[in-house]
């Protein structure tokens, strides 16, 4: 998963209420109910929100696979092996988050024709490489989902209390990760590597060089 700011094109972000008419049986208009203390606009602006991290997930769990399956070179085990459980709990994540959009009265949306047209950040760009170039870009990609998810827990403070709780509890777990990463690429000064790139390929560059 690209950060945005290396997005080569910008797609305009879909809600539940907004689904492409491509999609069979997609949700279509306002939900016709949401959780109790909600009103049904509310509900319908908590799960927006939702989709759009649902998106990120799927996608971040497909990219976290797709580098364990590419990362090769002498710390290819570690990397290999530290990957796998992300994979898994942000699998998990995207799962709290499809069931509590439905709870809220809406559709999620978990299609990979609903993620390519709603998304707004281009495919991660690295292939077959060595474990620090994957890491590297990793950091840009945790990034730019630790940023996503914390302007819907932003959006959702003064909106649904359950939602925000949702959100900022995968904060620490996914915040953690991003420290997991990014301690391979920091030297014993503190200093990252990666200081200052903001995309993936800019990053595996650094990192190496």
């Amino acid at each position: 998963m690209a950060t945005t700011t290396s997005s080569t094109s910008s797609k305009e972000q879909l809600t539940t209420t907004q689904i492409s008419p491509n999609q069979p049986d997609a949700f279509q208009g306002t939900p016709s109910y949401t959780v109790p203390g909600l009103t049904i606009e509310q509900g319908a602006a908590a799960a927006a929100a939702l989709q759009r991290i649902l998106n990120t997930y799927n996608d971040l769990h497909l990219t976290l696979k797709h580098v364990h399956w590419n990362v090769v070179g002498p710390n290819f085990i570690s990397v290999h092996e530290m990957i796998d459980p992300q994979v898994e709990t942000i699998r998990g994540y995207a799962d709290d988050v499809a069931e509590r959009i439905a709870t809220l009265g809406s559709s999620p949306q978990g299609t990979p024709g609903a993620l390519v047209e709603q998304r707004d950040w281009d495919d991660y760009s690295i292939g077959r490489a060595g474990a620090i170039e994957h890491l590297a870009a990793l950091d840009a990609v945790y990034v730019g989902v630790i940023q996503s998810i914390r302007k819907a827990a932003e959006e959702t403070e003064e909106l649904d209390d359950v939602t925000n709780d949702l959100l900022i509890g995968h904060l620490h777990e996914i915040e953690q990760f991003h420290w997991f990463v990014r301690a391979h690429l920091e030297n014993a000064g503190g200093v990252l590597s990666t200081t200052g790139e903001t995309t993936e390929k800019g990053s595996a560059k650094a990192a190496t060089s």
